[in-house]
């Protein structure tokens, strides 16, 4: 009998790229036709109110599927708009119905689009490498353990805040099973930038104008520490819920906008200087020391040359910075905050926080159990009436990892960073082109951890973005052994699969 070669024999079999493409297409068919009727339905049974906040619910999930079935690479940009500008949709759908929402469907967009981020995972999960699921299994335990602790004493509320923290975490996975050249990351980074000078121009416009939906809300959502809802007399938040988020999403852009060149948008300079501009209407401190860190450990990290051309970029922005904010509108309140960085032990919030440190240790150390998931932030909301719960504002990351964990949990919690720092310094040492992306890596890293003096930011929005830009530095090694090899990404797949 003659036996059939093995490409001979394929010839009579569908490629896995045409059964890939057929499988793909049929979702996509299933997507169109099922979610058109899901709407419907549940708009049918909706009061008009949700029914609205459904509407626009659906519209903004819906091309982050098709993203995740698609273009993997585009996702990422998508899910950065909608966490930067779903807090201003909301508002503008409670001001058009007249009507303030403390708890609102639209809250949860950022959270549900973050989540299509499995889609990519799950179609690739047999790609990733051991160093990734190690720091995975680390994260896992403790969420697993805060969850069960947080389900008994928090409730409804624990559902929420988990998935606050496992959403920016799908990042680390899906950058391992998704082929990111360096062009492809130069190209995120550029879309990030060109987010935040969105941001901050429609703060800067919030700060002289206060347009009427952010008025209504302000007047409604009671939070006096933003200030009157009155030109000059603002606290900007531009698209975001608070100061404190919008500060973090511009510090977080600012970075690499400031570091090179490519990474800083289609404005360049002139971007930078809107960044900065609407980050000082802020008047979030904090964020300027997270800058600080991430700044100086990018440039600590750089080769000597890279060190000098630094250096002269951020002086041109401080040069930049002490002309113009004398002659911004309000600027004697921008100057005075400011001021307030050089004696910090006259400072009331400063005062606060270190009562809070003293007060709550011994608290800590009674409960060594833990809280659980959702005790602490605004996952305290869903069980208390739409109102912050006891730990709802808490000015500490530390005591709130672990108030929230506990002991036991955030003794994973803590040895899944360590994890990452080692995996991020294994990176730092090689000199290539992908350095620069373990550099931003280990400025995000040190950024984060420096942060917890004032809030955690792992969960939510400051956790997506710290979580994206480690995650690009974790996955340069990846990207590193196939260049070696001479071969593209792509062809070491195929050579993978076909053994």
């Amino acid at each position: 009998m003659k036996m059939l070669s093995r490409d001979e024999n394929s010839l009579n079999l569908p490629s896995a790229q045409a059964v890939k493409s057929a499988v793909m297409m049929t979702l996509i068919c299933a997507s169109a036709l099922v979610l058109p009727l899901a709407i419907g339905f549940a708009s049918a049974n909706l009061s008009a109110s949700n029914s609205l906040q459904g509407i626009i619910l659906a519209g903004i999930l819906f091309p982050a599927l098709l993203l995740a079935l698609l273009n993997t690479r585009m996702l990422i940009p998508y899910t950065l708009l909608i966490w930067a500008v779903a807090p201003e949709l909301r508002r503008i759908a409670d001001w058009y119905e007249g009507v303030y929402h403390s708890v609102s469907l639209l809250s949860l967009a950022p959270l549900l689009t973050g989540a299509t981020l499995a889609i990519p995972v799950l179609r690739e999960i047999h790609r990733i490498r051991k160093s990734s699921t190690r720091i995975m299994l680390l994260f896992s335990i403790a969420l697993a353990y805060g969850a069960l602790i947080g389900l008994a004493k928090n409730g409804i509320g624990s559902v929420y805040d988990l998935a606050n923290y496992i959403v920016p975490l799908l990042l680390i996975p899906f950058f391992a099973v998704t082929p990111f050249k360096p062009k492809d990351i130069d190209r995120l980074l550029y879309a990030f930038a060109n987010i935040a000078v969105l941001v901050a121009v429609y703060g800067i416009v919030q700060y002289l104008t206060v347009p009427p939906w952010d008025a209504f809300w302000m007047r409604n959502a009671d939070m006096i520490s933003i200030g009157t809802p009155y030109p000059l007399e603002i606290r900007v938040f531009s698209t975001l819920n608070s100061p404190g988020p919008a500060a973090t999403f511009l510090v977080f852009a600012l970075v690499p906008m400031i570091l090179e060149k490519r990474w800083q948008g289609t404005l360049r300079w002139l971007g930078v200087l809107l960044v900065v501009v609407c980050l000082l209407t802020t008047l979030v401190r904090s964020a300027w020391l997270v800058l600080l860190v991430m700044l100086l450990v990018y440039i600590a990290s750089s080769p000597s040359k890279g060190k000098w051309k630094t250096l002269f970029q951020l002086a041109f922005v401080a040069a930049a910075l002490f002309w113009i904010v004398p002659k911004l509108p309000g600027a004697e309140g921008l100057v005075a905050r400011m001021e307030t960085l050089t004696s910090v032990q006259e400072d009331h919030s400063y005062n606060e926080r270190l009562s809070l440190w003293t007060n709550m240790l011994p608290m800590v150390a009674g409960n060594p159990v833990g809280q659980g998931i959702g005790s602490v932030g605004q996952g305290t909301k869903l069980g208390n009436g739409g109102e912050l719960g006891e730990y709802g504002n808490m000015d500490n990351g530390f005591i709130a990892l672990l108030l929230t964990f506990g002991v036991l949990g955030a003794l994973f919690f803590f040895g899944a960073l360590g994890a990452v720092i080692r995996e991020i310094g294994a990176r730092v040492t090689r000199r290539n082109e992908l350095q620069p992306y373990a550099r931003l890596a280990l400025a995000a890293w040190m950024g984060a951890v420096a942060s917890l003096i004032s809030d955690n930011g792992f969960p939510g929005l400051k956790g997506y973005l710290i979580w994206m830009l480690i995650g690009l530095g974790l996955s340069a090694k990846e990207l590193n052994q196939s260049r070696k090899k001479g071969l593209p990404h792509a062809a070491v797949k195929r050579q993978i699969t076909t053994r």
